[in-house]
């Protein structure tokens, strides 16, 4: 049995570090696919390199670390535009993997990318039974432009699931972002992340696939500010997919 992670960009599974280390702790296959391409090889090449060390430090086998962004034909910051390519390439990654459960990153209005990696793990869980499990990365609930929250879950997700890091864990956590430390990125997540993981602790959420017809929050989101890309474009895209039936 796999816990598989559909995550949109290379380091994305930072971010689930308390969850990968409690499924190695209890033995369990952990399968790594992301879904979006890059501009450029090297860039890919790159990105990619970096979290095939981060899983061989934890002890993981690197190859787990699938990249299907190529087949999926989904740009950065584009998924939403190619969601039956990319859940085409999604499902030939899982040919002859039995799924024990999915991972994704949160339906929380933060980045567009990670909103349709939550759509196709439900898809994909749904398909096969089981249940997904979504980590919070950033969204900007509450929030006026340029601040945002980081890691810290949407209270509309439902119900959380705590972890406790202590201090060991927390140490853990923020040791680990040298394997991503040339994503300029993180220069402005990273602290965020830390100050909620430090005052509230980590935290995943079980994904209702209704919740997926909401909008992630009340006001405006994220990546509407962020990126300039409006909730409806991203709406329209997510209904036509589902209603195609892929």
């Amino acid at each position: 049995m796999t816990v598989v992670y559909v995550l949109a960009h290379f380091d994305d599974e930072y971010c689930g570090l308390p969850l990968i280390d409690e499924a190695r702790a209890a033995g369990q296959d952990q399968l790594f696919l992301y879904v979006v391409d890059y501009p450029s090889e090297t860039v890919r090449e790159h990105r990619h390199a970096e979290s095939r060390r981060f899983l061989a430090w934890l002890g993981l086998d690197p190859s787990r670390a699938v990249h299907i962004g190529q087949q999926s034909r989904a740009v950065d910051g584009g998924l939403h535009k190619a969601l039956p390519t990319a859940y085409a390439a999604l499902e030939a990654a899982l040919a002859g993997v039995e799924a024990e459960r999915f991972v994704c990153p949160a339906w929380e209005g933060g980045h567009m990318d990670h909103d349709m990696c939550a759509l196709l793990a439900s898809q994909a869980a749904q398909a096969r039974g089981v249940p997904v499990e979504m980590i919070s990365l950033y969204n900007g609930q509450g929030l006026p432009a340029p601040l945002f929250h980081g890691g810290r879950p949407l209270l509309e997700n439902g119900p959380l699931r705590r972890f406790k890091l202590g201090a060991g864990g927390l140490l853990r956590w923020m040791l680990a972002v040298r394997f991503f430390i040339l994503q300029r990125a993180w220069l402005g997540l990273w602290p965020t992340m830390f100050w909620t993981y430090w005052t509230r602790g980590f935290a995943v959420q079980r994904l209702d696939p209704a919740r997926l017809r909401e909008r992630p929050h009340n006001g405006v989101l994220l990546y509407e500010r962020m990126f300039g890309v409006p909730y409806e474009e991203v709406r329209a895209a997510a209904d036509a997919f589902v209603g195609r039936g892929h």
